[in-house]
């Protein structure tokens, strides 16, 4: 059995649009009025087509994707406009229509796998459901079709699989699981929200995959929808730019790319650091926020925040409007098919030199980590979690160091090891020339003002019952760096000032702020104690891109500024790429290849660091595709870790290599480095 179901469709239908969207307005009923959420979006979807849908939060995007399959509560309602599914109209469905025509001929995988799969319900079940509930498979029939399915969306060993639990996943495996449940009845239309957004680049890269294959081998319309015009560069033919509800241009992905025709568009792709930009490169980002939807402006609503107005900008709205063939922009600059100037060359944030001082700032020596994990039985002894496992590396002064590595490979563990949140196993830690590897709480308190860390999520990290003022003071009179509270509020104020907030939103709670914002905050409470160090733990991964760019661009203005050291860890390749000096790739607890940013970006030596920079979602780059996962760290293998991933493994891999220099300045723990040659991108 092929795992696919005959179509459905006439000839008249194949060539009739699949979705037809007119003028639709979506808008929240609240106290203070209706929020205007969706604006009159408008746009078509062909049989096969590939349709993205980009913008920063806040822009509709989601609400758009829920408005079109008609799955809005109270208080969100649909005012206006047409939605129409192969000449059916959507807005007008009953509830017994709406709920045929769901997950049967049209489908929607959502940003969350695991809020979106039940987690008391075998994979199996919730993979056949549907088919079932609709009529299209038999019992039987439906749990082949199934396994077949997650072998096609890449689960290994399905059949085990199927019988699994949503949580025995990672991310990855349960977005696979939603894929196949969202192609279970072969649809017409797939809308995909944000399906990899909080996912490593590897993953990310399959998932991406897994659509373009779907759209390719099914024919099935894809609407994507996500924040970052280089994720739908990769899988898009079309694609709409929405800002404030509204949709604020309209072309072919690769023309908006190339030469975006609206100042939105233009700023969202010279946000997005690219692998080949130069190290500590300032990157593009929009001031400002967008408009309160509640109240938008009756001219052009991104006025505010764009830096190509003229005068009829604020004086008349702009409508989609045609601005070269096949084209359509809101924007009254281009509005004569002019295109927007090119951004200023980017430049490098001025560096100060390393310290004189050639002792290291922080270094670390074989430091290890395990955590004890469950009994395998009630009396047998306890699994042992090997999370970080030999890591060596040293830190200058004044120096920015990348760590990056797929999900699971001891990034965070290894940022906690070093600030001493967590305590080494065995190895050695230095900072400032000081041994800390089993300094005591006592031993490290007067450490603690120069060895500060940012985390991932801001909001989980800041107390939502304090003030921002009192979130910045708490160190500053902890530690005795300010006398009184009249002091302590004045050193705030200049905090706020360092990292650009407004000193008059010192009286704000952290859920009064953007995530941007509260990141902001954040990076002000590390700075409060005048730290040498800070560790960023993925301080960017969950920001809009032109958000990020601005907490980016401001980490390297602090740089230059306050001489500050870097310990920054993430997932996405291109960020460590603008930002670090030097780069150290980790793989299950340990690190496989380190060295300058530029020549480590520019000729990979480790397969693993190949696999990993190809997978960077730029246009036209080829990708090496690596099979399975990474091994569990309950039972690591033996030999190199990762021989059964590697496409270039010989007998000799079964002895662990060990982490040599093989040219100036690089290290890579590899028998064969270099032997695996990445594959060239068309047109570099």
């Amino acid at each position: 059995m092929d795992g696919t179901l005959p179509r459905r469709e006439s000839a008249a239908d194949a060539a009739a649009p699949v979705l037809e969207v007119e003028d639709l307005r979506t808008v929240f009923l609240t106290d203070a009025g209706a929020v205007r959420a969706v604006d009159g979006v408008s746009f078509t979807v062909g049989p096969g087509e590939t349709l993205g849908i980009v913008g920063e939060s806040g822009s509709g995007k989601s609400v758009t994707a829920l408005s079109l399959m008609r799955l809005l509560e109270e208080p969100a309602r649909i005012v206006g406009g047409t939605v129409r599914f192969q000449g059916r109209d959507v807005l007008a469905m009953s509830g017994a229509e709406l709920r045929d025509w769901r997950g049967d001929r049209a489908a929607m995988v959502f940003q969350d796998p695991m809020t979106g799969l039940n987690p008391v319900i075998r994979i199996l079940r919730q993979v056949t459901e549907h088919m079932v509930s609709h009529g299209r498979q038999t019992p039987a029939k439906a749990r082949v079709r199934a396994v077949e399915l997650l072998r096609r969306m890449g689960v290994a060993a399905p059949e085990r699989a199927a019988a699994s639990f949503p949580h025995q996943f990672s991310g990855g495996m349960r977005q696979r699981v939603m894929l196949a449940i969202g192609v279970a009845n072969d649809p017409v239309l797939l809308i995909a929200d944000e399906p990899t957004t909080a996912l490593d680049v590897t993953i990310q890269a399959q998932i991406l995959d897994l659509l373009g294959n779907l759209n390719a081998e099914f024919g099935t319309a894809i609407i994507l929808i996500s924040h970052d015009l280089g994720v739908i560069g990769t899988v898009c033919r079309r694609v709409a730019v929405m800002y404030a509800g509204e949709v604020v241009e309209e072309a072919e992905t690769a023309a908006v790319l190339a030469d975006p025709r609206h100042p939105y568009s233009w700023a969202l792709v010279n946000a997005v650091p690219r692998l080949d930009s130069p190290a500590g490169t300032r990157l593009t980002s929009i001031d400002g926020a967008p408009p309160d939807a509640l109240n938008p402006p009756p001219a052009c609503r991104f006025l505010a925040r764009c830096p190509f107005a003229i005068s009829r900008c604020g004086q008349e709205h702009p409508p989609l409007m045609e601005v070269a063939p096949g084209r359509r922009a809101r924007c009254w600059v281009t509005a004569d098919g002019r295109s927007l100037p090119p951004p200023p060359v980017a430049a490098e944030a001025a560096r100060r030199e390393l310290s004189e001082d050639r002792r290291p700032l922080l270094e670390a020596v074989g430091l290890v980590k395990h955590f004890p994990g469950a009994r395998r039985s009630f009396f047998g002894p306890r699994a042992v979690v090997h999370a970080v496992n030999g890591v060596d590396l040293r830190l200058a002064r004044g120096e920015s160091l990348g760590i990056v590595g797929e999900s699971g490979c001891g990034k965070s563990t290894l940022a906690r090891l070093v600030t001493r949140l967590h305590e080494p196993t065995s190895g050695r830690l230095h900072f400032e020339g000081r041994d800390i590897t089993h300094a005591s709480s006592a031993e490290m308190r007067p450490l603690r003002p120069r060895l500060q860390m940012v985390f991932q999520d801001p909001y989980a990290s800041l107390n939502p019952r304090m003030r921002v003022r009192d979130t910045l003071a708490e160190p500053l009179m902890a530690h005795g760096r300010a006398s009184n509270r009249v002091e302590a509020d004045r050193r705030v104020l200049d905090l706020m000032g360092t990292v650009g907030l407004k000193p008059e939103w010192a009286a704000r709670f952290p859920h009064e702020f953007s995530g941007g914002q509260r990141q902001r905050i954040s990076i002000a409470r590390a700075l409060a104690l005048d730290p040498a160090l800070v560790v960023a733990d993925e301080p960017v991964s969950a920001l809009d891109v032109n958000v990020q760019a601005q907490v980016l661009n401001l980490m390297l203005d602090l740089r230059q500024r306050l001489g500050l050291s870097y310990l920054f860890i993430a997932h996405d390749l291109a960020v460590v790429r603008a930002f670090c000096d030097r780069v150290a790739v980790m793989y299950l607890g340990r690190i496989m290849e380190e060295g300058p940013a530029i020549a480590l970006f520019a000729r990979p030596l480790h397969p693993y660091t190949v696999a990993l920079t190809s997978a960077v979602p730029e246009p036209g780059r080829e990708r090496v595709i690596l099979g399975g996962e990474p091994p569990s760290t309950l039972a690591l293998p033996t030999g190199c870790v990762f021989r059964g991933r590697c496409p270039v493994a010989q007998p000799i891999c079964e002895e662990a290599p060990p982490l040599a220099e093989v040219e100036a300045g690089r290290r890579v723990a590899c028998h064969f480095p270099g032997a695996f040659e990445p594959p060239r991108t068309p047109g570099r």
